[in-house]
């Protein structure tokens, strides 16, 4: 087992962009600050815990360019370390709505790994953390941070509009309003360079 820490998870990280090199590492680091942001502005989160989970959250690119099949490669490259809880996050950031079917990706996994993941997304458990990837990964381009409504359309230019987008999009600005409430301040405060980077 490597214990996860900033430094494990960066150089995780690092090793993972030279493997498949692309946008999605700059992405990670964007979201993982904002990750380390809030919630050293939530007292009953660590900083620390949350910049980890931040910069893992996408760890699954390492393997090459693919749709939903990162998120089942970055749960296993992360059990494989022991990383229990950054693996549940590789998945679940993909499903703040917790039906597989909600996805706006395409599965290009084995039946057996869908099977998996079908049951693993329904199961699980979420608590902040989930939440807080689930709330900065929609925070963050590979150029700094952004409203999110910028990153909203950024994606849906990209994938598409599914029946599922809408509600996606709620229940993001919902994990939103829940954070502003635990820190009793906006978001956006914590993210330099946010109003700028959304023009």
């Amino acid at each position: 087992m490597i214990r996860l820490n900033c430094t494990t998870a960066e150089s995780a990280l690092t090793w993972a962009g030279q493997q498949n090199p692309g946008n999605w590492t700059e992405h990670s680091r964007f979201v993982a600050l904002a990750c380390k942001n809030i919630a050293a502005q939530c007292n009953d989160m660590s900083a620390d815990q949350a910049y980890c989970f931040g910069l893992l959250h996408d760890i699954g690119r390492y393997a090459g360019v693919s749709s939903e099949r990162h998120l089942i490669d970055g749960y296993r490259f992360c059990m494989e370390r022991g990383w229990e809880k950054a693996a549940q996050i590789c998945i679940s950031h993909a499903f703040m709505i917790q039906d597989i079917h909600t996805s706006i990706g395409t599965f290009d996994v084995t039946e057996e790994d869908f099977q998996f993941m079908k049951h693993f997304i329904k199961e699980a458990v979420y608590d902040d953390y989930d939440r807080l990837v689930q709330l900065c990964d929609a925070l963050a381009l590979p150029t700094g941070f952004c409203i999110l409504e910028k990153r909203f359309v950024d994606v849906t230019i990209r994938y598409g509009v599914h029946p599922h987008t809408v509600d996606r999009w709620k229940k993001v600005l919902e994990i939103k309003a829940d954070f502003e409430k635990k820190m009793k301040g906006s978001i956006y405060d914590l993210l330099p360079g946010v109003i700028e980077n959304s023009l």
